[in-house]
């Protein structure tokens, strides 16, 4: 499926199905050195385009995403997926709660009550994804690393802009 034939819900909807069930994103955001990457949970919802984080506002994150609004967020499991997009915090006692669970209590040491947590918003504007489960794909990926012959990797992965 070549990413110009996706619409943006079928782009929505290939996104949805390869960072399904994966609890643990890498969230990359700008400092003032330069990029950095550390695990956030994932939310437990529909992806639509939207990702959503829970962090407090007394964390280098949070800071970074008030001077920088760019950041990648990157899933890892039975397929790699890359998002690019532009971050919002969102501060809403009641979609915290909505997010809330028990992981969280231990994770951040606080209740869903803390005035110090906030949502971060991810709109994602576009995806790159490589699949593992076709053999032939990693075949083919494995052949070329082997060999140095045919390395051309824009068959091994599809990138697709979640914009429409």
């Amino acid at each position: 499926m070549s990413n110009q034939s996706l619409s943006n819900q079928e782009a929505i909807e290939k996104v949805r199905d390869l960072i399904k069930g994966i609890d643990t994103a890498m969230l990359t955001t700008v400092t003032e050195q330069g990029l950095v990457s550390r695990p956030m949970k994932t939310q437990e919802v529909e992806f639509d385009g939207d990702l959503w984080f829970l962090t407090k506002k007394d964390t280098n994150k949070y800071q970074e995403l008030l001077r920088n609004r760019s950041v990648n967020v990157a899933y890892v499991d039975k397929s790699y997926v890359s998002l690019r997009g532009e971050a919002e915090l969102v501060s809403s006692p009641a979609k915290i709660k909505e997010f809330w669970n028990i992981a969280y209590e231990k994770l951040l040491e606080t209740t869903p009550d803390d005035p110090n947590l906030v949502l971060i918003k991810i709109k994602a504007e576009s995806a790159e994804y490589w699949e593992t489960g076709s053999k032939t794909k990693m075949v083919k990926q494995l052949f070329s690393k082997i060999t140095g012959k045919g390395s051309d990797e824009s068959n091994l992965n599809q990138t697709v802009d979640l914009n429409g």
